[in-house]
């Protein structure tokens, strides 16, 4: 068993300000009444995230809230009788469960647990002398601290792992027959989670602020088959019913103060999903928000992102609210004007693609608020596919937070003589990436699908041929989407397909002379940098697959994998990983530049194509068999996992702004970038 000392909550991780002060005060009253309203909407969602990660994260956010109001935020107790490092032990546990919204990474969904011994724990509990706190503490120090082989990892609990999404043990097998069960009746499961009644009768519980069914389509229970003998389901109404009730509050406020009908008619959709508990009515608000182009304020809510659910169908709480960065968002604009042509450069016939591209709205933003597990660098929705496919989607780059406290920490297994350059061109680059990620990656490819009407948007009697130079066979059946076919594959292998998009594209000058970069050696430095960090990113990323389990605990990581073991195997010394030394500690990357655009082009764009194809013609047999042989890492790149572990950094942290409300205006209040801004800024929200 691993020692409990490697799952310590980081020490010394940076913690940047995710700062919007600037954008906010830019906006006209109406609008910053808007933001403001969302953004408390959003907030309220906050316990709707931790009961979905795990069965102890709601009390654990009770307790560090509770002993920061009961010591009117002074820590110097703790330090007076424990010591300074007791101190920070807690402070970091504190600042990195709010971080995370849970007592698991967000990146990884491993457990991390205090640098401050249980014991330590309870003597600070007791100094602090609040009844409340003491009570809550009971009720969760061991859960806090218990990192066997039960709990140490987010999944499937009948694997040994922990799911907050079900509320006792639901096998693997009972999850995937509730989910076509589901999928029979047309009810999408984004906003429910489960509980299994008996060994063959089941509850979905459905997220709404109303207790009892009023959408108008879910029936009263559902029979179904289970392991060949009759099993029902029934639903409960009024999952996290006292939040929702607040989310359905600060949306009708909002509502007041839209900028047009379009996000009249969203907000509409918004309340009616969420006072009901009515996917529908959400999928309709999505139609609303892809036809709402750039708005001053920048919105999205819901269950978004399906990667922490096992079966990877239902959705995290998320709520984004975020004011456009224009000039930023006038070089996405380019970039979307010209898609279609760069597009037609990636290595995949026309069958996969759609018909017509409608290009999307891309812009930059500045985080106001975000209420979830972690912030991404920039995000493309909606996730429902026939939305995408039919009416088009959103790329958003979030620029505050590629860019919140860059440049600080040291740059392992990067060779010296490299260093500059990278550190140079580093956040350049990944802007540049991540653009040609969500628009051209996620934007792109065409699934092949039976509509709900028994119609096909592909010719069924002379399909598309697949990667054997035969008619494809499969695709996607009615009620089948990408995530519920492919599973808890899905997540990575999009996530791969997307990045590898932009491996194929990032080489295309004219697509670097839209963000400015007009020179032939910053073009190579640029291309140099983002094939480096490619190949840092899947190397490190290993710290985040479990080798007992043969189980990756993060879909991204995952994804960059793969593109590293695809360049290795590309060969001719195009990357090569080297050391002296026999623990390894000397290890580098080298990426041969001059291969680049050869032997790199051509590697990336086979493995590419391969992914789209599998990807679109629904083809999870062999698809999923090639994804997870390439991703199972052998003994010549485990070797590095110690050595990764040993020099891993600590992820970021960002402390996000509150907007405060009074006499009709609102104003905006940041935090410092510390352990202690981080709890602040919980406390101020008062959810």
């Amino acid at each position: 068993m691993t020692s409990t000392s490697a799952y310590y909550a980081d020490s010394g991780a940076p913690i940047a300000r995710l700062s919007a002060k600037q954008y906010f005060d830019q906006l006209t009253n109406k609008e910053k009444l808007y933001a403001h309203y969302m953004s408390k909407a959003g907030f309220w969602g906050t316990r709707v995230v931790l009961r979905s990660v795990s069965p102890e994260s709601e009390q654990i956010y009770d307790l560090i809230l509770s002993i920061h109001k009961a010591l009117k935020g002074d820590y110097s107790i703790l330090e007076k009788h424990l010591g300074k490092e007791a101190k920070t032990g807690y402070l970091e546990y504190a600042s990195q469960f709010l971080s995370n919204l849970g007592n698991y990474r967000s990146f990884g969904d491993s457990k991390f647990i205090p640098r401050l011994n249980k014991g330590d724990f309870e003597t600070f509990i007791e100094l602090i002398n609040d009844e409340y706190s003491l009570q809550l503490f009971e009720q969760v120090k061991d859960d806090i601290y218990s990192v066997d082989s039960q709990t140490a990892l987010l999944g499937w609990p009948a694997n040994g792992h922990v799911s907050g999404y079900y509320l006792n043990a639901v096998t693997k097998d009972e999850v995937e027959a509730i989910n076509s069960a589901l999928a029979s009746k047309s009810i999408m499961p984004e906003n429910t989670r489960l509980e299994k009644l008996d060994d063959f009768k089941f509850r979905v519980h459905v997220a709404s602020a109303n207790i009892s069914n009023s959408t108008g389509y879910y029936p009263d229970t559902i029979d179904f088959e289970l392991a060949g003998k009759p099993a029902s389901l029934e639903f409960k109404f009024g999952d996290h019913a006292a939040e929702f009730g607040k989310i359905v509050e600060n949306l009708v406020e909002a509502k007041k103060h839209v900028a047009n009908e379009t996000q009249l008619k969203m907000l509409e959709n918004y309340i009616e999903s969420f006072q009901t508990g009515s996917m529908k009515a959400h999928y309709q608000s999505q139609i609303h928000w892809v036809k709402d182009i750039g708005p001053a304020v920048e919105t999205n809510v819901g269950f978004i992102e399906t990667y922490r659910e096992p079966s990877n169908v239902r959705g995290e709480w998320e709520c984004l609210v975020a004011m456009v960065n224009k000039s930023r968002t006038a070089k996405f604009g380019q970039l979307v004007s010209q898609a279609k042509e760069f597009i037609a450069l990636l290595p995949w016939t026309k069958d996969y693609e759609k018909d017509v591209f409608t290009p999307p709205d891309f812009t930059s933003l500045e985080v106001l608020s975000m209420t979830t597990s972690s912030v991404p660098s920039g995000i493309n929705l909606p996730n429902y596919d026939k939305v995408r496919i039919n009416l088009g989607f959103k790329n958003v780059s979030l620029g505050n937070a590629i860019g919140a406290g860059s440049g600080k920490e040291p740059i392992t297994f990067v060779a010296d003589d490299i260093q500059d350059i990278y550190r140079k061109y580093r956040t350049d680059a990944f802007e540049v990436q991540v653009g040609i990620h969500e628009l051209l990656g996620h934007g792109s490819g065409k699934l092949l699908m039976e509509s709900d009407d028994g119609e096909f948007n592909f010719d069924v009697k002379n399909p598309p041929l697949g990667l054997d130079g035969k008619p494809v066979t499969t695709y996607y059946k009615k009620g089948e989407t990408w995530g519920s076919l492919f599973g808890y594959l899905a997540g990575g292998f999009e996530e791969c397909r997307a990045e590898s998009v932009a491996m194929s594209l990032f080489t295309n000058r004219k697509l670097l002379e839209i963000f400015g970069f007009t020179e032939k050696s910053v073009q190579d430095d640029l291309i140099g940098v983002s094939y480096l960090t490619m190949v840092r990113a899947g190397l490190l990323g290993m710290e985040h697959y479990d080798p007992a389990n043969k189980k990756w605990n993060q879909p991204h990581c995952q994804a960059r994998f793969a593109i590293l073991k695809t360049l290795l195997e590309a060969g001719e010394g195009l990357v090569t990983l080297e050391y002296t030394k026999q623990d390894y500690s000397d290890l580098v990357i080298k990426v041969d530049r001059s291969k680049i655009e050869t032997v790199g082009q051509a590697a990336v764009d086979k493995f590419l194509n391969k992914l789209h194809v599998y990807k679109c013609s629904a083809d999870v047999k062999n698809g999923s068999k090639f994804f997870q042989e390439l991703t199972t890492p052998g003994p010549d790149l485990l070797k590095f996992r110690d050595i990764i572990l040993a020099k891993k950094l600590p992820r970021r942290q960002l402390v996000q702004a509150n907007t405060i409300l009074k006499d009709d205006e609102v104003t905006i209040e940041e935090y410092s970038e510390s352990e202690l801004g981080m709890i602040e800024s919980y406390i101020a929200r008062d959810t």
